[in-house]
């Protein structure tokens, strides 16, 4: 389950990019991930957030950055789960990843140097509802080899939890400029 104080950093965390304006730094959406992992008990490889393109057909990710080099996916993706939680409207959890039909070209990209592409084994993805408008998806996984402890279920208050995270990113990013080809890269704090 996400700690209490999710919403609240969350939401001090995109003020101040708010207040550095333009698109957010590299280290901004790295720092923002990492408090979201910390709470899910995910590392924050493990985070992903995804927001619809302007004419409504794909989902782009805005993190991780590793990742929005490597394509959209396009809302008519039948077994992409990003993508049905954007057509209906609603979060899902799966426990059993693996045995749910998806695509797979993501989860095979390397997101660090220090660690190996692993499967997503189990997922919690929640829709960005704003005023009752789809903005994107937020996803939180645990990854890890078959036989791998791979950490606790996902559950209903997960969910809720990142469907509340979801109102308040979705809010920032309706105000966000399209990306740059790639995000600024700031130093570290």
């Amino acid at each position: 389950m996400a700690q209490p104080d999710l919403a609240a950093t969350a939401s001090k965390q995109i003020e101040e990019m708010k207040k550095a304006g333009g698109y957010p730094t590299g280290p901004a959406l790295e720092r923002l991930a990492l408090h979201i992992a910390h709470a899910f008990k995910a590392r924050k490889q493990e985070v992903a957030i995804l927001r619809l393109s302007a004419d409504g057909r794909a989902l782009s990710f805005v993190y991780p950055h590793k990742l929005a080099q490597v394509g959209e996916i396009p809302l008519n993706a039948v077994h992409s789960l990003a993508a049905r939680t954007i057509r209906d409207k609603r979060g899902e959890v799966v426990n059993n990843f693996p045995g749910y039909k998806h695509p797979t070209v993501f989860e095979s990209v390397n997101l660090s140097d220090e660690e190996k592409a692993a499967p997503i084994q189990k997922i919690v993805s929640a829709p960005m509802l704003v005023e009752g408008k789809v903005v994107g998806v937020i996803e939180v996984s645990r990854k890890g080899k078959r036989g791998q402890p791979i950490g606790l279920d996902f559950g209903p208050r997960d969910l809720a939890e990142l469907l509340n995270l979801g109102v308040i990113l979705g809010k920032f990013l309706m105000t966000l400029p399209r990306a740059p080809s790639a995000p600024a890269k700031d130093a570290e704090p």
